[in-house]
């Protein structure tokens, strides 16, 4: 045989091989051949395609349409394409109610789900649509675990909705409630604006967790160019999904796994990203449970140490003026990175699934000086970037805040506690915060909570009540991608397992400096060990179940809030049964 005639792919080294040759497989072979393959079609290598499509949002309505549309890409690269789904929680419905807590445990079972789906029937390689938030850093988590040969499609973001001459997202509905509940906003207002808010499919189109995670899987090299900023109606989603399907096979073809592109330079590339967006503080929980999938330590203070060396560039909701579709129209992240590399911000060495760096790929991309979104890293909106990383008596094991918008980066108050977020929110509803309040809500972080709620309901009511720069918000839960204000989450140890914020009383005073990177509690060390001492852990009502399951294995927010070890303990790799 000539090399020329030689096959693409060695199918006797790939995990497909376990179902599909040798005498011993015939009934392994016999289900492919019931499901309409030929002798040719199982010859090929298997790819999973992993959808998070369903009805729950509109941000995964796309999905599974998408997916298909990927198989034509997989056969014309030489593979042979195998479809199934996983699930989500949307976080937008999710929010304010006891929903919530399942929500960033949707990314482990998301994570876990395609793992399984992937050994079980021993697939070759993957791609993986995702919409709403937690499913993207689902995804790539499962793709770093698994290490075969993938790419990482976002279904794109929603379009902006119009209200009264300008445009607005699913975040001005959550701020509405604020207002009206301070007799700003009338009833028949709030209902217009939640009847035009989110006009169509797709994520929601701030920067908030699903594009900041959209902008990661560029930034990190384990998505295509320039494709997640594009809105999901659009028609060009197709032909992305087409090419990622023909991408991958050159992959497997290269044997390009992801732990060859996702390293530790490319988790810092993806954390300034990150930085330079304005991007959700849900980053600094997710790219440390991505960087634990590859075995690499990196934890929140490196991505704090990331954020701090970053200036914010680009104008986007919800502290800026824009929306993903904007960022698309003005170049895409691409657009953004060819700025951050001329400035020195980005190691442009890192391999992307196109095969070739990151700074080869920037090459391709011309600046355009004339878009409005994205500023020239010579001249950004602020020197430092819009997400800071705290620490202090209050926050041993660190907290996190997004700065950008924000125009005080220093806050000095007395406790209001709270321990539960439901509490917190029928206080704000009732008017019942004073200025000059730092809210405390506890007892929500992964263990506590359990699952870490996002508290969007309440920041969003503060803003709405004119509050959200004259308090502030501290929680070991999270925050949604879409709040803004003075809002401090992922505070450790959490309450749960008698951290210092479990200890804080009414009337406490606790300070704050974004710009120092500290957040401290004013109470002297004999007082609180006298509190230690008193304080019994809760039990909660979550005593079976996924979540039970959940708050006995998670791990501390600062190291992503992992189930367990990660690649690090790993005695081999599933891409090399």
């Amino acid at each position: 045989m000539t090399d020329q005639a030689k096959p693409r792919f060695d199918k006797t080294k790939l995990p497909s091989r376990h179902v599909s040759l040798g005498p011993e497989r015939a009934p392994h072979r016999s289900y492919y051949y019931a499901m309409g393959l030929h002798e040719q079609d199982i010859a090929q290598p298997f790819v999973g395609i992993a959808s998070a499509g369903n009805d729950s949002a509109p941000c995964n309505t796309t999905l599974n349409d998408q997916a298909d549309a990927a198989r034509a890409g997989v056969i014309a690269g030489g593979g042979m394409p195998r479809r199934f789904n996983t699930i989500t929680v949307t976080d937008g419905i999710a929010m304010g109610h006891q929903g919530m807590k399942s929500s960033l445990v949707s990314r482990e079972v998301i994570a876990d789900s395609i793992e399984l789906s992937m050994r079980g029937h021993c697939y070759d390689a993957f791609l993986g649509f995702a919409g709403c938030d937690k499913s993207l850093p689902g995804m790539m988590m499962a793709m770093l675990r698994l290490n075969v040969p993938g790419i990482f499609v976002y279904g794109g973001s929603i379009l902006p909705g119009r209200f009264q001459e300008r445009d607005v997202t699913v975040v001005d509905v959550f701020e509405a409630v604020g207002q009206y509940a301070a007799g700003n906003c009338p009833l028949a207002q709030l209902t217009a604006l939640e009847k035009v808010a989110c006009p169509g499919h797709g994520a929601c189109g701030g920067q908030f967790t699903a594009n900041t995670m959209a902008c990661v899987g560029e930034a990190i090299g384990l998505s295509l160019p320039n494709s997640n900023m594009v809105p999901a109606p659009y028609d060009s989603r197709e032909a992305i999904a087409i090419a990622a399907g023909e991408q991958v096979m050159n992959l497997v073809e290269r044997n390009l796994r992801p732990r060859d592109i996702a390293t530790r330079a490319a988790f810092v590339n993806a954390a300034r990203v990150v930085a330079a967006t304005g991007g959700s503080t849900n980053a600094a929980l997710h790219l440390p449970a991505m960087a634990s999938e590859a075995g690499i330590e990196f934890d929140l203070f490196d991505v704090a140490e990331a954020f701090k060396s970053t200036p914010y560039l680009a104008d986007l909701k919800p502290g800026g003026k824009y929306v993903a579709k904007d960022m698309h129209a003005a170049g895409g992240v691409y657009m953004l990175m060819k700025t951050m590399l001329a400035g020195g911000l980005l190691d442009g060495e890192c391999l992307t699934v196109t095969g070739r760096t990151l700074g080869e790929n920037i090459d391709q991309v011309t600046w355009n000086p004339d878009q409005k979104v994205i500023y020239d890293v010579k001249t950004p909106i602020t020197p430092t970037g819009g997400v800071v990383g705290l620490r202090g008596s209050l926050a041993p094991d660190g907290a996190i805040v997004k700065v950008a918008g924000l125009h005080r980066l220093q806050f000095e108050g007395v406790a209001r506690c709270f321990d539960c977020e439901e509490d917190a929110f029928a206080a704000v509803e009732a008017r019942d915060i004073a200025e000059g309040s730092v809210v405390i809500i506890r007892y929500e972080g992964p263990k506590g909570g359990p699952g870490m709620r996002e508290m969007l309901s309440t920041t969003a009511a503060l803003y709405g009540l004119g509050l959200g720069e004259k308090v502030a918000l501290i929680t070991d839960g999270r925050f949604s991608g879409g709040t803004r204000g003075f809002c401090i989450g992922h505070v450790g140890p959490e309450a749960a397992e008698g951290g210092p914020i479990a200890l804080i009383v009414d009337g406490d005073t606790i300070r704050i400096d974004a710009e120092a990177g500290t957040i401290d509690l004013d109470v002297p060390e004999a007082v609180l060990a006298e509190r230690r001492a008193a304080w019994r852990p809760r039990t909660n009502d979550y005593q079976a179940g996924a979540l039970w399951r959940y708050a006995r294995t998670v791990g501390p927010a600062s190291r992503g809030a992992v189930t367990h070890p990660g690649a690090a303990s790993e005695t081999h790799v599933y891409a090399d049964i």
